[in-house]
């Protein structure tokens, strides 16, 4: 059985007059935030867990989360260090082009990239997570929040060639990397904290597990309106995950091959809205809207809302839980005006 939505095109936007700054203070709804502090007796059990996958650990999972914005221009693939992510946001950034907001926690990249620039609507997202914000340049809008003080973050305008390196087998934009070491190294000399884990998302246990009900979506379509930034996901029984193609390509590391493998595909509908003459847009991740949960071959209908800054799917008005493990989230407009749209089967 195949279903489809599809969110369909007018190639046209009203730009002039129309405000793109939203309330950086939505409306929050409570969650609970006792993911990395368990009973002394539960610690030899391995019982503390990773906020952002539900990954038990028997040491502190209390890091602070890193989100490094990552190039996907196909001048930039494979990229480095996306199998290392605890989420993935993918969405729209000017020209009908996707961009990565890769958010590590429970991992450290040795090293990431191609790191590219940021836009305040990505900044917006890292911010949720309380994380140290990391990219290579900026638009006018994101380099006012960065430059505000908004959130800790280092940039490669002012770091090229010392914390952030450029790789010689590819050419800028598209060959900027950093390494784990470079951001420990940058936080200790602007005085970030290294510690401060984010707010937990909510985790099936294994019965809820056994117990997963859905329709059948063993593939997975997401497009941006080009072939170029199109996905597939395709549900492996074998592994119990997901493996992400863009045009038909596989999503690996770049230097040893290894697949993207994914628990969680969440698929949610955004207000986008164009803002200038460049085609620079602004995305709306306040209002809340429809998504679709994929998890072990099976797709729910959710809801998703913003709660404390991030991006949480809900069903039947209560947190949905995912599955323990990696989660990408597409994000694609609500509206006509842009490309995007989804079928699964």
């Amino acid at each position: 059985m195949r279903k489809t939505f599809s969110i369909l095109l007018s190639s046209f936007l009203l730009v002039a007059g129309c405000s793109h700054k939203q309330d950086d203070k939505p409306k929050q709804e409570p969650r609970s935030t006792d993911s990395t502090k368990t009973k002394d007796t539960d610690i030899k059990q391995g019982s503390y867990k990773y906020p952002l996958t539900g990954i038990g650990t028997k040491n502190s999972a209390d890091s602070r989360a890193i989100a490094i914005m990552i190039n996907n221009h196909p001048k930039a693939r494979p990229q480095t260090g996306l199998s290392k992510a605890d989420v993935v946001y993918e969405m729209l950034a000017e020209a009908g082009i996707t961009r990565f907001l890769a958010v590590y926690q429970s991992e450290k990249p040795e090293q990431a990239g191609p790191v590219r620039s940021a836009r305040d609507y990505f900044v917006k997202l890292a911010k949720g997570f309380n994380s140290i914000y990391i990219a290579h340049g900026y638009s006018p809008d994101a380099k006012k929040l960065l430059k505000s003080g908004y959130i800790d973050n280092l940039n490669g305008i002012q770091y090229d060639g010392t914390l952030f390196k450029r790789s010689s087998d590819r050419k800028a934009p598209h060959n900027s990397y950093i390494t784990y070491s470079s951001i420990e190294k940058g936080a200790k000399m602007k005085s970030f904290n290294l510690t401060g884990a984010p707010r937990a998302f909510s985790f099936l246990n294994a019965k809820q597990l056994k117990e997963l009900q859905g329709d059948p979506a063993g593939t997975i379509s997401v497009s941006y309106g080009s072939a170029s930034f199109d996905d597939t996901y395709a549900y492996d029984n074998a592994q119990g995950k997901y493996k992400r193609y863009t045009n038909n390509q596989q999503t690996v590391e770049y230097k040893t091959g290894a697949s993207i493998l994914l628990d969680n595909i969440l698929v949610i509908e955004a207000h986008h809205k164009i803002i200038d003459s460049y085609g620079r847009r602004d995305i709306n991740f306040t209002s809340g809207g429809k998504g679709y949960l994929f998890q072990k071959g099976k797709v729910n209908k959710v809801e998703w809302k913003n709660v404390h800054g991030e991006i949480v799917p809900f069903r039947n008005g209560k947190e949905a839980g995912l599955v323990p493990g990696k989660t990408w989230v597409n994000i694609i407009p609500d509206h006509p005006g842009l490309a995007g749209s989804l079928s699964y089967k």
